[in-house]
């Protein structure tokens, strides 16, 4: 049988359809689907939107529903350890309070004089740094973390003025004993009224702790304002007077004595002292001024004294320390008085 036969009596194929016809039918009746192909045709376009809206995947399938969730979730975050939080708002509330107390006082002390131990052993003997300890926690008690930090500022700048031209002084028989680390009697010295005025504010004792605050200030602000100009005097010093008159030039180092260069300083250490203790609250700017007053006078009556009576035959119990404590008592009293009366 010939090709040509065999074609001929094939029976016809059915057309293709055309792309056209492939189509999703259509709801409408310009698109000639049936009503309910329609209707489940656009609840199904409906979900799709729904789900696109949603979940954001181009597929309404319920992995792709759960892979979107998942990327949509955020991580959780881990739980502070218990009694945290607790912690550290017992923490925060100590920082900022005026007054703390004995106990955390302690405390805390303790632990900053065991962390910083070698630091401390830089300015002070041990003897020192045991009395000291005393000095640190009762500040601390009375007049916060704001007094605490004014004990600490005192230590380090004079410790630092201590060393300037240690070599020179130590030549000149001048600088201070023990390569400038202060032992138990410079403590006491230098923290003798900052403790009684702790106590006292601690104890509740008139005329009341804001004017022993601002002794406590004083006293301080007095000893670094003597310190500095002591040290500058005798590492600068041109020419030394003796503070009584007839105010004769003696060598730099004489008890007693002072120089322009270790005035200025010691008057400008007294201004940075207020200065700070204004900036932690310790006090107001009227208080700073009073307690950089109160350290003026005391410091020439440091000098005065050491000039007249230290040395002197019958008042060798006037040693350098005890004329420091009798001029920190002195620069205390000065500004708890003026307070009191410009109150």
């Amino acid at each position: 049988m010939s090709t040509f036969t065999v074609a001929a009596c094939a029976p016809p194929r059915a057309p293709r359809a055309s792309h056209a016809s492939r189509r999703l039918p259509r709801t409408s009746a310009r698109g000639g689907g049936s009503p309910a192909t329609g209707a489940a045709f656009g609840a199904r376009g409906l979900a799709f939107r729904e789900s696109i809206a949603t979940d954001g995947v181009s597929a309404p399938t319920p992995a792709g529903v759960a892979r979107s969730r998942g990327r949509a979730s955020r991580p959780q975050t881990r739980a502070l350890p218990p009694g945290f939080e607790e912690t550290l708002a017992r923490f925060s509330g100590f920082l900022v309070d005026p007054s703390p107390g004995v106990v955390p006082a302690v405390a805390a002390n303790t632990a900053v004089f065991a962390g910083g131990i070698g630091v401390l052993l830089r300015g002070l003997t041990w003897p020192g740094v045991v009395n000291a300890w005393f000095l640190g926690a009762a500040s601390l008690a009375a007049f916060g973390a704001g007094g605490y930090a004014l004990v600490c500022l005192y230590f380090v700048f004079g410790s630092a003025v201590t060393k300037i031209k240690l070599e020179q002084k130590q030549k000149e028989g001048i600088a201070e004993a023990r390569g400038g680390r202060r032992g138990v009697g410079s403590v006491w010295g230098s923290g003798l009224a900052g403790v009684c005025c702790a106590i006292a504010a601690v104890a509740g004792l008139p005329p009341g702790p804001d004017l022993y605050r601002l002794g406590f200030v004083a006293s301080f602000c007095s000893k670094l304002s003597d310190t500095t100009a002591s040290e500058v005097g005798k590492a600068y010093g041109k020419t030394t007077y003796m503070s009584t008159p007839p105010f004769k030039s003696v060598p730099r180092g004489t008890e007693g004595a002072v120089s322009l260069e270790g005035t200025v300083a010691g008057i400008a250490a007294s201004l940075f002292f207020a200065g700070v203790a204004a900036g932690l609250g310790q006090t107001d700017l009227k208080g700073a001024a009073i307690c950089a007053f109160a350290a003026f006078v005391a410091t020439t009556f440091e000098s005065w004294l050491g000039a007249s009576t230290q040395g002197k035959k019958g008042f060798e119990w006037l040693t350098n320390d005890v004329v420091n404590a009798a001029q920190i008592v002195v620069a205390a009293a000065i500004a708890v008085a003026v307070g009191a009366a410009t109150r």
